[in-house]
């Protein structure tokens, strides 16, 4: 709880003073070119005098100016809160499963769950269980399957049924459409340990010591 609510407290802080910033910006333009249209003024050539479309250009210019920089205060202070927001949504996930792009599998509990994203229909989709040396060590036939999120279960067993060794495995997605390859993109489950935020956004931190972006999330668990 004391993450989200210091999180929020950042982001007031720091919408605060980018407004401030922008604020500041406006004032010093407005007093530049004040300083300027007068010096201007005063020093015209009296058989050449500003006319009063000159300076109404030069009005509207600055007028240009105020708004582009006020819009970007907008801007700014909406971005933190959108940030301050998707940072307590990430939190709530401390403690779950979420899959995420990565092709790692284990025949141990919790650790077993794998899935793919499809980009279109598949008529047959095969998933392969590698070990660390590139053996196969299991062939899934799963038949077809529909466009997006598929998730499945590895039993844990080796092809000719027997149990496989603890440890990591990796395992590939093939699909194709009647012949044509379709693309995937292969998913396994992580436990979100803490969430933390950087230069690329909201981050979930694994089990595992991998992260990866919020915006990555397939399927909670």
């Amino acid at each position: 709880m004391s993450t989200v609510q210091d999180a929020g407290n950042v982001s007031s802080q720091f919408g605060a003073g980018a407004a401030k910033t922008a604020k500041s910006g406006t004032a010093d333009t407005q007093d530049r070119f004040l300083s300027l249209l007068v010096a201007q003024m005063k020093n015209q050539d009296p058989l050449n005098p500003l006319d009063n479309a000159q300076v109404t250009s030069q009005m509207a210019q600055l007028s240009t100016v105020e708004g582009i920089e006020n819009m970007n205060s907008s801007l700014q202070a909406m971005v933190a809160g959108m940030g301050a927001n998707q940072m307590a949504q990430a939190a709530s996930l401390i403690g779950r499963g979420v899959l995420v792009p990565g092709d790692t599998v284990s025949p141990a509990q919790f650790e077993d769950v794998m899935g793919f994203e499809l980009s279109r229909p598949a008529d047959k989709v095969t998933v392969s269980i590698h070990d660390t040396a590139g053996g196969l060590v299991r062939k899934l036939e799963l038949g077809s399957r529909e466009t997006g999120v598929s998730v499945l279960a590895w039993d844990g067993l080796t092809d000719s049924g027997t149990a496989a060794p603890a440890g990591q495995y990796s395992f590939k997605v093939d699909a194709v459409q009647g012949g044509q390859p379709v693309s995937s993109v292969a998913l396994n489950l992580g436990m979100v340990n803490s969430v933390s935020q950087n230069g690329q956004g909201v981050q979930l931190n694994l089990a595992g010591n991998g992260s990866v972006g919020y915006g990555e999330i397939r399927q909670i668990f």
